[in-house]
């Protein structure tokens, strides 16, 4: 005789996923504060001392505080509501120094302090949801023609040298172009047959008045390729430190000829974010000038060939104006401690070509002293500062090590942004934008109600025409719901319109596996089965057929994630968990909840 029973182990696997489900789905019910977030810029202390003064600060101007958080080096206010908020931004913002520190808006998530212990975090919403940040930034296209020009000029100089072609200079042109001053007209004759030979991109011209001058320009076609490809890389580049970052699915999009459009949706760390994508993490290795005055150069007298920098601690330095190594060969780069002195080090890996190019230009400057520059955008203007100056003992190859960095977290972003890739030119960010959930309020609402509606209806319609069945069927499509939603909080997916259209989906889906098993136990009985056989049978031959269906939906949700983008692939994610958390409620859930209710009875009727 089939008695219909399920083994302690199952039961205990079924009860741990759902304790697990309600458990991280939890986190969603308490929403998220108003909040403005303080980080520092490089290693500007974020202590008690400066949340003591802030908070007084707040105070004093009669601004209500609903909790503080300080950690991860960064301080976080949250406030009671969003007008709160407003007013506490520029109060912020004057108390602080902005070349220190970066006041940014931010929604933190109210989750207990308990629930965030054990890993309890709410789901990310897309921008049309809950809302994010948004961000437009310039692509200088003019450094990419300086770029491009500079990189010509030293190409030049290595190929006329290599020819044995005598030159006075080969220098940019002001006025744009390259200028190339030869010995004497033979001279020219003899480097304007090499350059047409060797170098198609340039348009040579030259001069009628001094029969040894030669203007080079690059070509139209070549100077839009590089702008393509510049444009193109940086795209690359900022899907690459935001991946790094951690953010799901953040919406990258070139915007006309020069401008990039980037969407962080349901971001927390939106002053991280800002600092991330507004540096461009360029490093230069420069040569000092040992034989320049830096008293002259201070007054204004700046020797040809060399710039005066400064040091973190505001000693100036003259350094040569060529550079011979730019962050374009670094592929890899970590942070850690140099084992001899313990300060900071950031290691570095060039590709081939750059290794071989700066181990043979450090081969033969052994025993002088090299510099290194660090190029940041801040607040729309590019900071250079030399972090650090040491004698070149050997010949520097494809890894290194640098130091001179303030703190272990400087070196950590430091290479974080060097391992996410140079920018192929500087960017800065004309607009920010912190979107607002009440954007998307309309959509969050009309999402739920539906989801409401559709749950409400196929719940009625499965009591009313399979009694005690039907019931069973819609505590497991209950909670079918809660491990979805567990399972995109437990992946910090970010849901979007598009996502809870899948959820809603699922909610449908959820219930034809129910409705195929119940009306198999209805065919067993109206067979002859016995009540304990019919269930075994229904269960056992509808799987079949659950599965196929499942699978092949699936299939669609991995092809359209696999080939969609952005709210296409919210949509995949829902719909492929979805699909798993309803093959484990409907067959194995509900065959538990049925096995407990009626296994090892002697029944002579089903409510089905």
């Amino acid at each position: 005789m089939i008695e219909n029973t399920n083994t302690l182990w199952r039961y205990l696997i079924l009860a741990v996923a759902l304790t697990l489900g309600f458990l991280y789905a939890l986190p969603n019910l308490f929403g998220f504060d108003p909040a403005l977030q303080i980080t520092a810029r490089r290693s500007a202390p974020v202590d008690d001392g400066l949340q003591s003064a802030l908070a007084k600060t707040l105070s004093d101007a009669g601004i209500a505080l609903k909790s503080a958080e300080l950690g991860d080096g960064r301080l976080l206010f949250r406030f009671p509501d969003d007008a709160t908020r407003t007013r506490a931004q520029p109060v912020i913002e004057k108390a602080v120094d902005a070349t220190q520190y970066t006041v940014a808006l931010n929604l933190a998530p109210g989750t207990p302090g308990w629930l965030r212990m054990l890993g309890g975090k709410p789901m990310y919403m897309g921008l049309d949801l809950r809302g994010g940040v948004h961000f437009l930034m310039q692509v200088d296209t003019e450094a990419v023609r300086k770029h491009t020009e500079e990189r010509f000029v030293a190409e030049l100089r290595a190929t006329l040298r290599e020819q044995k072609i005598r030159f006075r200079t080969v220098s940019p042109d002001p006025a744009g172009g390259i200028r190339v001053h030869f010995l004497d007209h033979d001279t020219r004759t003899a480097g304007l047959a090499a350059i047409e030979a060797d170098y198609p991109d340039l348009r040579p011209t030259a001069s009628a008045d001094d029969d040894t001058l030669l203007t080079l320009v690059p070509t139209e076609q070549y100077m839009s390729d590089s702008r393509k490809t510049a444009i193109k890389q940086n795209l690359t580049t900022l899907r690459n430190r935001i991946n790094e970052f951690g953010v799901a699915e953040p919406v990258i999009q070139q915007q006309g000829d020069s401008r990039i459009v980037v969407q962080l949706p349901g971001v927390e760390d939106t002053a991280e974010a800002k600092k991330l994508l507004g540096a461009t993490a360029t490093l230069e290795f420069r040569m000092v000038d040992i034989d320049g005055d830096i008293q002259a150069a201070t007054a204004g007298k700046m020797p040809i060939g060399s710039k005066l920098y400064r040091q973190r601690n505001g000693d100036p330095v003259l350094l040569e104006k060529r550079v011979l190594l730019t962050g374009e060969s670094i592929v890899d780069a970590s942070s850690g401690i140099e084992s001899q002195t313990g300060e900071p080090a950031v290691y570095i890996t060039l590709d081939g070509k750059g290794a071989r190019s700066f181990g043979r230009a450090t081969r033969d400057l052994i025993g002088k002293p090299m510099a290194v520059v660090f190029i940041e955008q801040q607040e729309g203007r590019p900071v250079e500062e030399v972090i650090n100056v040491a004698t070149i003992r050997d010949e520097l190859g494809k890894r290194f090590q640098i130091t001179g960095l303030d703190s272990t977290n400087e070196a950590a972003d430091l290479a974080l942004l060097l391992r996410a890739g140079a920018l192929a030119a500087p960017m800065e960010i004309i607009e920010e934008r912190t979107v607002g959930p009440s954007l998307g309020q309309s959509n969050i609402d009309n999402g739920l109600r539906a989801c409401i509606i559709g749950f409400a209806a196929v719940c009625l319609f499965m009591l009313a025409y399979y009694r005690t069945f039907g019931l069973i069927a819609n505590v497991a499509l209950a909670l079918n719901v809660v491990l979805l939603v567990a399972l995109l909080s437990m992946l910090q997916a970010t849901l979007t319109l598009p996502g809870i259209a899948g959820i809603l989906l699922t909610v449908g889906m959820a219930v034809d596996a129910n409705v195929l098993i119940n009306e198999r136990i209805r065919e067993e009985l109206r067979r002859g089965m016995s009540p304990q056989a019919s269930i075994h049978a229904g269960y056992d031959r509808a799987f079949g057929t659950i599965l196929d269906s499942n699978l092949t939906t699936l299939i669609a949700g991995i092809v359209l994630f696999s080939f969609g983008s952005g709210p296409v692939k919210g949509f995949a994610v829902t719909l492929s968990l979805g699909i798993a958390t309803s093959m484990f409620t409907a067959v194995v859930g509900t065959r538990a909840i049925v096995n407990l209710i009626y296994g090892r009875r002697r029944l002579t009727r089903l409510s089905v």
